[in-house]
């Protein structure tokens, strides 16, 4: 089913887990990636558009990348596209740090693993006293 601009649900459910996947990390590189797909290769919101809802973004409390992605979708498919576009903005995020989060409770027990842990413990408080 396609909305008034034309996006089957679909197509923007496959570009949004894309851009989930590509932009692991801080909000610059994540609006960047977001800009990159959305405004110069799909076209699918105009550079105006997107630089005014960064701004707006930008005002509330937040993370505004979040934020952006969250409107962008609602903006193409109202309720349904903003929910899945918030949703897969944090999944890789959330799963990575879930896979790691087990690892580390798997691991924690293993000597190895024990040692590799206190000199890292060792070298963030060199870090920090610095």
């Amino acid at each position: 089913m396609n909305n008034s601009h034309g996006i089957s649900f679909g197509e923007a459910l496959r570009v949004w887990t894309r851009i989930a996947l590509l932009s692991f990390g801080g909000p610059a590189g994540q609006i960047a990636v977001m800009h990159r797909i959305l405004v110069d290769e799909k076209k699918w919101i105009g550079e105006e558009r997107f630089l005014h809802a960064l701004n707006y973004c930008m005002m509330l409390p937040g993370p505004e990348a979040q934020q952006l992605a969250i409107y962008i979708g609602w903006l193409l498919h109202r309720i349904k596209g903003g929910l899945v576009a918030g949703t897969l903005f944090v999944l890789p995020g959330l799963v990575a740090i879930m896979a790691l989060s087990w690892l580390y409770v798997l691991a924690i027990g293993a000597p190895p693993v024990a040692a590799l842990l206190f000199g890292i413990k060792a070298a963030v408080v060199a870090i920090v006293f610095q």
